[in-house]
């Protein structure tokens, strides 16, 4: 059964990147990670410079089928999208076409959205829209402030905070689907361009079902 997951971020440095990767990468059967953000292909480690993306599909005249033809191999069984080499900017009824695109594909695609607001045409297409965020004021602040209302929330997990996963469920009015911890296993994968193939098993032991 396909599924589609929509993170997102309501401040930078959330870790939306990471956790919209680890999913994919965590997904069974076949994967695509589309990537809004432009961050992907260097948090999967994926040699994507200068290839075709988003940016170039949304202001072209081909229709959603051409997508396949710009995925980036991340591993034997998960694609990557590009954002490609601009600003991706959806005109009028393409962000619907990339939605309907996005829902028609056999298995697991997440779409990381980046921060601020999804387009609410990939909202309503997605089975889970997953804000991510930290437990910290400023970003929570933010979010209550954003207009798309998650059907769940990552809490990422760092010491020294006051707000609880509790807090922040309350809070956002929805629930916590996943808590992830800072790891550093995960910087270092990250750093070394080998998180696609050698996801560290804590985190997707934590986002297992969170996309579900």
């Amino acid at each position: 059964m396909p599924v589609l997951t929509v993170c997102y971020a309501a401040k930078g440095g959330s870790g939306t990147s990471v956790v919209a990767a680890a999913l994919a990468l965590s997904g069974s059967g076949e994967s695509v990670l589309v990537d809004m953000a432009g961050d992907a292909a260097d948090v999967l480690g994926v040699a994507a410079a200068g290839a075709p993306g988003l940016a170039e599909w949304f202001p072209s005249e081909v229709d959603a089928s051409a997508l396949d033809d710009l995925a980036v191999p991340a591993t034997s069984r998960v694609g990557l999208i590009p954002s490609g080499g601009g600003p991706v900017a959806g005109a009028d009824g393409r962000w619907s076409e990339l939605g309907a695109w996005c829902s028609r594909r056999h298995g697991t695609v997440v779409i990381d959205a980046g921060t601020g607001d999804p387009p609410p045409e990939l909202c309503a297409a997605a089975d889970a829209v997953l804000l991510v965020i930290r437990p910290c004021y400023l970003a929570l602040r933010r979010a209550r402030h954003l207009r798309t209302a998650p059907t769940g929330v990552v809490v990422v997990s760092e010491p020294g905070r006051a707000l609880s996963s509790g807090d922040v469920a309350s809070t956002i009015g929805a629930p916590v689907v996943a808590r992830v911890h800072v790891d550093p296993a995960v910087a270092r994968a990250v750093d070394a361009g080998l998180l696609a193939t050698a996801l560290p098993r804590r985190l997707a032991r934590e986002l297992r079902g969170a996309g579900r």
